[in-house]
Order: structure tokens, then sequence, then C-alpha cells
């Protein structure tokens, strides 16, 4: 954690407050402390955060992670469950989520279910990005960085501006080539990144009791493809797991799947307007209104072999608005937040496979025992099938098929929250969210029969040129409970209850004869209970909380036959403990330490099926980091800084049912940024390097492939290293 990072000003609850005065278990980095642990990726924050995890399977495919809990569906018709807020809306929706990480003032991550602060999606916690304001004054920095893999970052900012009005430039481009050579012809290594993220920023204070900001975002990627490589077929081995792939897509790939290589291409426009107006003693009003929208194509190879074998690729499209008002109200004994939110989602994905009949059948069905799929050598003996099963009458069958599912999702909502204070050093909130929900799912499918082989050769059905849809409403009220109380003034107890909700999903798709099949799971519940202690006391600052979550009717997310579906696994439970801890040891030194447990999964009782007694996906028991951050002065006007740090995760499984060949053991990162500061700061010469130790681990495995037999496995990054110059104005 922060330094003291206590006493920095949040907005978790709606109202400026120390961190150490939000009753819940609360992380928060600022963008300085980002900036000296390295940090220029979502998925790198959540080493530094105990009971996060994000994993970036591909920017159009985050998973993010808290207390074990997984949210990264990216089905239309599925809701998220841990929400992303970026300046006060939620942007949760798992294809349009990911975006830059760069001059952000603070993230906040607040776990446990905060439905009356974060919205519906919160089911077990948010994870809210809060960019740099503009502000009075002129300034700017600019960073440039160059490493292996011919890594090349530019980052940085320029602000101009007086008391009213004022503006903030920033932005962020990335580039490197994939760590996993490819092998096929025409093809680009894997997991290569082209990134680009710019902001604009405006504020406008014609008084001291107004303020309007306006934020604009465009987030930018054309990266090359996923890595998923096969045990099983070809010289994908991952056995050496960086070792060369073969992954060749199919020979109609600009026609069917949309693109002529694999990879990911990416755009998504935000929009934010606040407007905070203090308009009488000890009232404020707020409202907080924004608009995005995302448009990605990613092609890739599910099977991870040279064979045109399972060639897919996903068109996600969407776009979400928001509005939200609120009142708050403070004065020495009461502080109260009320308001309202009306959310509004309509998206879809839009799935298209590539095949050859004869391929398809002989590496599902091996329908000519001894021929096989891929050979060692990369060659398709499949490929001959074809020809040996009409005898020579076709030596080469195409085959496409699409499906496409839908959502359009409605939420109103009315929130409060009333704090009262009895004593001085005692404060107990009480407060709710009511909301109404409309959920209309849709869902169409072109499945033909393949030629030769008479049927559809994905086990789906034909909707025959048909969308169908399927509309549901709901109702829920979200409660919570907060008991404070200030042992000193910087440190603090603190109870909390609350529920949390995912909400149903109206899953819709196709039956025999070309009918609507329609599946109702119930919305996911929790019952959260947690109690901590937050505060400083003399060199040392932190936080320990404990917490119990009991789940009921909780929701899994299964690849079958290709398609991501939702199934409702029964109970689950959790029990887990989170503390944070920063020494500071001298003006110049600080020690920091963070440490999650969770013992969770989902019940082990015969009424759970297939499910009991697994544990989460992407959740590991233990999760730890350590370091230290030394800003030494050397003279009046150059510094010595460094920032080495450890960080631990135990075993994860990647799916559910858990299968130990689908899992990874515990991983052990090394991560260092060091330099010099000169000028008092204004330039400075830094070095990095991220898995120091050049671990070998694997990022994801199973995947669409192995709902066909062959389970794929994604490589993490391995050691990367380079320079970074800074200046600042």
């Amino acid at each position: 954690m922060d330094a003291d990072a206590n006493q920095i000003v949040v907005t978790t609850q709606k109202v400026e407050q120390r961190a150490l005065d939000v009753p819940i278990t609360l992380s928060v980095q600022s963008g300085e402390r980002m900036r000296e642990l390295g940090v220029t990726d979502i998925g790198e924050l959540s080493n530094y955060v105990p009971g996060l995890n994000v994993q970036v399977q591909s920017a159009n495919n985050p998973g993010f992670v808290i207390r074990g809990i997984t949210s990264d569906s990216g089905s239309a018709q599925q809701g998220p469950r841990v929400t992303l807020y970026y300046n006060g809306i939620d942007i949760s929706r798992s294809r349009g989520a990911y975006q830059g990480v760069y001059d952000l003032d603070r993230v906040e991550v607040a776990k446990g279910p905060q439905a009356t602060l974060f919205g519906t999606a919160a089911t077990i916690g948010a994870i809210s990005f809060v960019s740099a304001k503009p502000e009075a004054g002129t300034s700017a920095a600019l960073t440039g960085a160059y490493g292996n893999l011919d890594a090349k970052r530019l980052e940085g900012f320029v602000n101009l501006g007086n008391d009213v009005l004022a503006v903030r430039v920033a932005g962020q481009w990335k580039k490197r080539d994939g760590y996993i050579e490819n092998l096929a012809p025409g093809q680009d290594d894997l997991y290569a990144q082209d990134q680009l993220g710019l902001r604009g920023s405006l504020r406008y204070t014609p008084t001291s009791d107004f303020t309007a900001d306006l934020v604009l975002t465009y987030d930018r990627q054309r990266n090359s493809g996923t890595p998923f490589l096969s045990k099983n077929l070809g010289s994908t081995s991952v056995d050496g797991l960086y070792d060369a792939a073969y992954l060749g897509g199919s020979p109609y790939s600009k026609e069917i799947l949309g693109a002529d290589k694999l990879g990911l291409t990416r755009d998504v426009y935000d929009a934010n307007l606040t407007l905070n107006w203090d308009f009488a003693d000890g009232w404020n009003f707020t409202t907080v209104n924004g608009y995005r929208d995302f448009d990605a194509l990613e092609v890739f190879d599910a099977d991870g072999s040279a064979a045109w074998y399972l060639e897919f690729a996903e068109r996600a499209k969407g776009w979400q608005a928001s509005h939200e008002s609120r009142f708050t109200y403070s004065d020495d004994q009461w502080r109260a937040s009320f308001g309202w939110n009306y959310f509004i989602e309509d998206s879809y994905q839009y799935v298209p496979m590539s095949s050859e009949v004869g391929t398809y059948l002989q590496c599902s069905a091996n329908l000519i025992p001894g021929l096989g799929c891929v050979a060692a050598n990369n060659s398709v003996p499949a490929a001959s099938a074809t020809s040996l099963l009409t005898r020579g009458a076709f030596t080469a069958v195409p085959y496409s098929s699409w499906y496409r599912n839908e959502g359009r999702n409605q939420t109103w909502s009315m929130f409060g929250d009333v704090t009262w204070k009895p004593a001085p050093d005692l404060e107990v909130t009480a407060g709710a969210r009511v909301l109404i929900e409309k959920r209309r799912s849709g869902y169409a499918a072109y499945q033909p029969n393949a030629p030769v082989y008479g049927q559809p050769l994905l086990p789906m059905f034909d909707t025959a040129g048909q969308t169908f849809h399927a509309r549901k409403s709901y109702a829920a009220v979200l409660p919570r409970v907060n008991v404070l109380y200030h042992l000193t003034p910087s440190l603090n107890l603190y109870v909390t209850v609350s529920e949390g909700r995912r909400s149903p999903v109206v899953q819709l798709s196709s039956a025999a004869g070309g009918v609507p099949a329609l599946s109702l799971i119930k919305s996911e519940t929790v019952w959260n209970y947690e109690a901590g202690i937050k505060g400083t006391v003399g060199m040392f600052s932190g936080s320990l909380g404990v917490y119990y979550d009991k789940y009921d009717n909780f929701q899994v997310s299964v690849i079958e036959n290709g398609r991501a579906v939702t199934r409702s696994a029964g109970t689950a439970s959790n029990l887990g403990v989170e503390a944070e801890l920063e020494a500071r040891l001298t003006p110049w030194l600080s020690a920091f330490g963070n440490v999650g447990f969770i013992s969770g999964g989902i019940d082990d009782k015969a009424a759970n099926g297939a499910y009991a007694g697994d544990q989460f996906r992407l959740q590991s028991k233990w999760q730890w980091a350590a370091g230290f951050n030394l800003n030494a002065p050397l003279t009046e006007t150059v510094s010595l800084f460094a920032t080495p740090s450890v960080t631990y995760r135990s075993k994860i499984y990647f799916e559910i049912p858990n299968s130990e060949l689908i899992s990874q053991d515990p991983v052990t990162l090394v991560n260092l940024r060091a330099g010099v500061s000169l000028m008092d700061g204004k330039f400075q010469v830094a070095g990095y390097a991220r898995n120091l130790t050049d671990k070998k681990y694997l990022l994801d495995a199973g995947n669409t492939g192995g709902s066909f037999g062959y389970p794929t496995f994604i490589p993490a990054e391995p050691r990367t290293y380079g320079i970074e110059l800074t200046a600042r104005y």
C-alpha cells in the first residue's frame, strides 16, 4: 500500500473521506505509488492488492477476480459480478472494460458487496479508476522507455489552466514484439502489442461551489494473436512454454472470420460529464453521466495447431449509457447520501467458425485409425481425411458457421446511506439499493449441414434465419450496515454486513427443430460479514480484515461445444483474511507488504453435483507481496531511488470443475525499478525488470479447445527489462 495510504482522500462512499474512515476493506494505490512500482498495465496492479487478481488473456478478454470470484464472461446475456468504475461510471461489460493505465490519481479497490455504492455489478467488490484532473497552473511530464522484445513506451501529460478553466491531455503508447514465435507462414509472432490510450479532460470552476468535469477517452489495440498452445497437436507443445508455435488460422480468414491474420482490433470511446455543486451549508448535489462504446474483433486459433480445424473469431460490439444523481448531507452528527441511477447497455457477441470437414471429423472422432490429426513436424495428416473418406471425390471441403448472442439490459435504481454519530467515536451506517431490472436476450445461429457429412459440425442448432428474443424483469433490495469505532483519531475498528447480487441470466439459444431454448438462471446472492482494523500507529500504517461470504445459486461459466454458457453450481462459501502494512523506517526508506488468504469454494455436498468441493476459478488460497521503497538523497538535487518487490500466488485452477491438468502451481515473481532522480525530480533515469528470474508459468489453460478434447495453454509474460527516461515540468 502507499506510504500512509490511510490518509489518502477517497470517494468510495460518494463523499470525500480519508481511506482510514471508510468502514469497509479498502485498498488504495495512488498514481505516484504505481509509478514507483512500474505498473503500466491493469494486470500488473493486482500483484500489489491482496484479494485481487486481474488476468488479461487479451485486452478483449480480461478477467477480474476479487476474493476468488471471477468476472470475465464475454456473453452479452450474462451480467458481471465485479464492478469496474471509471470516473464514477460503470464500465463492467467484459469486452469493453480494459483500458490503459496512465495518468491516474488513484485506484480504489473496495472488497465485499457494494451495491449501494457501486451498483448492481458489485456482487463481491469494485475497482474504481480515478483519472488525474486538470488543475490551475502549467505542468507536464513525458516518459520514454525501451526494453527487450523491442518494447517501446511513451506516456505523459500536459496541464494548462487557472482557477476557473483548466485542461489536461494525457496519453500512453505501447508497442512490443510477440514473445512466442509463430512458424505459420504469413502470421505474426504471438502476443505482440500495439496499444494507444488518449484522454482529454476539462475542468470548469466558475465559483468555489461548483465544478464541472468533462473527460473524453479513447483506447485502441492492434495486437497480434493470443498463443493458445496445444500439448497434443504438433510442435506447439508447452513443455518449454516459450517454444515456437504453429498457429495458422483459416485460408478463408478474411472472408469468414473478418481478418486475414490472428490478432485483435479493438476501439473504445468513452465520454464522462460530472457536475458537483455545494448548494447549501452541508449539502451537495452531484450528477455523473457517461457513455461508452466498444468494438472489438479477435481472430484466434482455438485448437492451437497447424490444422484447419477450430478457427474462430469473436466480434464484440456494444454501448453503455449511465446517469446517476445524488444528494449528500453532512454535519457533526449525521451524514447522508441518496439518489437514483439509470443504466442501459446494448451489446452482442458474434462468433464465426471456419473448418475443413474431413480435418474436423478426423481430429474430433479419429475416423481413420492411425491417420492422426497433426504430426510433430506440423504437417497435418488429417487434411487427407476428406479425400480418403470420399475415395478421391473431394480433396477439401470448407465449412463455416456462426452464432450470435445479444443482450439489452436496463436497470433503474434508488439508493441511500445514512450515517449516525451517537458518540464522537462511533459511527453507524445503514443503506440499501432498490432496483428494477429488465433483461432482453437475443440469439441467432447459422449452423448448416456440412457437405458429405450431412449435419452441422458443431453440436448447435440452426435458427433458420431467425433471431430469437426473450425478456424478463426482476426486482431486488440490497442492504448494508456498517459500524465504525475510532480507537484514536488515526486508528479505527469496523464491522460490516452487506448483501450482493449477480443478475439473473436470461440464457437463450436454440434446440432441435430450430426452436428457441430458454434457460433462466436465478440471481446469485451473497451475504458478506466482515470486521477489521485500519490506521496508523507510530511508523506503521495498515489494515487487517477478516470476512465470511455465503453464496446461494453460485453461477459458473463453462465452455460447452465451443460456447460459453452459465450454470448454477449451488451453494458456495468463503472465509478469508486480508492485511496490508507499511513501515516508514526513515524519511527516505519504507517497507511494505500485504497478504491475502482465502479458504473457500463450492460447498462439498451432493446437491452441488459435479462442482461440489471445487476451488473457485482463478482463486489462490494465498497471495502476498513485499518490498521496500528507497528514495535516498545523494546531494541537494540528486537522489537515488529503488523499489524492489516480490509477489507470490499459490496454486490456481483455471476451470470449474477443477482439473490438475488445467491448473498452475505456485508462482513467485521478482520485480525491480531503480534509478537516479536529478534536478529535484525534474529528470529521472530508471531501469526496470519484471519477472526478473524469468519464471515460466501459465496465464490460462483449457479455453475453447478444451471443450473439443484439446485444451490449450497460454504462457505468461517472460522476463522483461529496459530503461526509462522521464522529464517533468
